[in-house]
């Protein structure tokens, strides 16, 4: 999870934070020590330790979540040409996922 949020965080696209969540997560369970390193980390550890102690996201993290997943629609639509109904349930679910986003409080200062 971790490789896979550092190429997320290199390449566009791909997400970042989901993964280094998930690795958050498993290493809560199964490795303090790398669970330090993750959540010590000077890029990576703050976002992490505001999201696992209030569920926060900052402001540029929002901008950036919302304006993937708009890239990757408009791609999707453009890549694939769906049926109405298929874009239409795309659409759905990552407008659930922005508000989700959205909604998360700010960081505490």
């Amino acid at each position: 999870m971790v490789a896979l949020g550092v190429i997320g965080a290199i390449l566009p696209l791909m997400p970042t934070t989901i993964f280094l969540i998930m690795a958050s997560w498993f290493f809560t369970r199964s490795s303090p020590r790398f669970e330090t390193w993750l959540l010590g980390h000077p890029h990576f550890g703050p976002p992490l330790r505001a999201w696992n102690e209030t569920g926060a996201v900052s402001g540029a993290a929002k901008v950036a979540a919302c304006v993937g997943m708009s890239v990757g629609f408009a791609l999707f639509l453009v890549s694939t040409h769906p049926a109405l109904w298929q874009a239409l349930a795309v659409a759905a679910v990552l407008l659930a996922s922005a508000l989700y986003v959205v909604t998360r409080p700010p960081p505490p200062r």
